[in-house]
């Protein structure tokens, strides 16, 4: 009887040392309640010991998590009814936090996330989210950082993925852009125009002050019309000569 005794003492020993023994991952930490009570530091990475059934063992990962925050209808600051979703990253940085103060981080974080982005989306205008997403990114993670710390998490990034407006909406930017265009292009013209007349007006003082400039110039033009090979043939008539016929009629009379 002493031989069994001692067996079945073995058996069931090794029975407690089996469920007694843990394998956390690198990236893993085990929170540790003994007789409901948290221990204060959370058990690393490794082969651990776990006095079961007085202790128990809970696993909480530390890896980076993505959730996918679903469209929310919102209206922006300038009444614009938008839908918007967003992607944002987490991880764990306290695990014995996020096991104690929330009963679902991942959920907790989730609900958080689409509050926050409906609250933080309607300050801002239609043009402001179109073109300052930067801005609007670094509110979010802000506050959902903020929000999220007593938890033990660590909100490590919130990027804006989609904003859909209406169709009505999309028409009227399309205008906005097209007339603005437009725009830039009449003012690109009227510059150019005006550099062009003050070229013109300092070429026409060079000409006025060299009197074998004119000359040059015709005889340029000359050649370039000489290289269509047509059948035209210009004779440059200076204006003084006609100036001095002018004046000559006029006395005549």
């Amino acid at each position: 009887m002493g031989a069994i005794g001692s067996l079945i003492a073995l058996f069931v020993f090794l029975i407690w040392f089996w469920n007694s023994l843990y394998i956390i991952k690198e990236w893993e930490r085990g929170v540790v309640l003994r007789l409901g009570r948290m221990q204060p530091e959370a058990k690393p990475a490794g082969l651990r010991l776990v006095f079961w059934p007085i202790e128990t063992l809970y696993r909480m990962p530390l890896r980076l998590e993505t959730l996918d925050v679903p469209p929310q209808d919102i209206i922006t600051r300038d009444n614009v009814s938008v839908k918007v979703n967003a992607v944002c990253y987490f991880r764990v940085v306290e695990a014995n936090l996020a096991l104690s103060q929330v009963q679902n981080y991942i959920y907790a974080t989730s609900q958080l996330a689409q509050t926050t982005l409906r609250s933080v989306v309607g300050q801002f205008e239609l043009d402001e989210i179109l073109s300052q997403r930067e801005k609007v990114n670094a509110k979010l993670q802000t506050i959902l950082d903020t929000d999220t710390e007593p938890w033990g998490i660590k909100v490590t990034k919130v990027e804006v993925k989609q904003v859909d407006i209406p169709e009505s909406m999309q028409r009227a930017i399309a205008k906005q852009a097209e007339a603005e265009r437009e725009r830039r292009a009449k003012v690109i013209h009227a510059e150019g125009e005006y550099e062009a007349s003050q070229k013109l007006a300092d070429a026409a003082k060079v000409l006025a002050t060299e009197a074998a400039a004119i000359q040059l110039r015709y005889l340029q033009t000359l050649t370039e019309i000489g290289v269509e090979k047509n059948t035209t043939i210009v004779f440059p008539l200076p204006v003084d000569i006609i100036n001095a016929w002018t004046r000559s009629l006029g006395a005549s009379k």
